[in-house]
């Protein structure tokens, strides 16, 4: 991770959990990809993309989440968005909410998954 995105990944209910923290932009999106890769390589799982704490996304962070729900689409995977404030406003600003099933807390997203 660059110093401007911290991350990590945990599995709980099922599930593998991304956390991350700082900035999902042009500058992280790279290491956030390979990042996340790397653990769908080794994992069958459905996934939630936990986002509460990043300060700032912009385009390429969105296109960053796009590929990843696309992947997840691709091979029958479920998959979860949890975001703050700043982070729905973006994804509904360019109306992909439906598509990346956005929610704003972890439990929310974990029943989601779940049913």
């Amino acid at each position: 991770m660059t110093v401007s995105l911290r991350g990590g990944s945990e599995r709980k209910r099922g599930c593998l959990i991304f956390h991350f923290t700082g900035q999902l932009d042009a500058y992280s999106e790279k290491q956030f990809n390979v990042f996340v890769e790397e653990a769908l390589s080794v994992n069958a799982l459905p996934i939630v993309l936990e986002l509460t704490k990043i300060d700032f996304i912009d385009s390429s962070g969105l296109g960053a989440i796009v590929h990843l729900a696309k992947q997840c689409k691709k091979s029958k995977r479920s998959f979860v968005v949890v975001g703050n404030a700043r982070v729905i406003q973006t994804i509904k600003l360019v109306r992909l909410e439906q598509f990346l099933r956005v929610t704003s807390d972890l439990n929310s997203a974990l029943s989601q998954i779940a049913a």
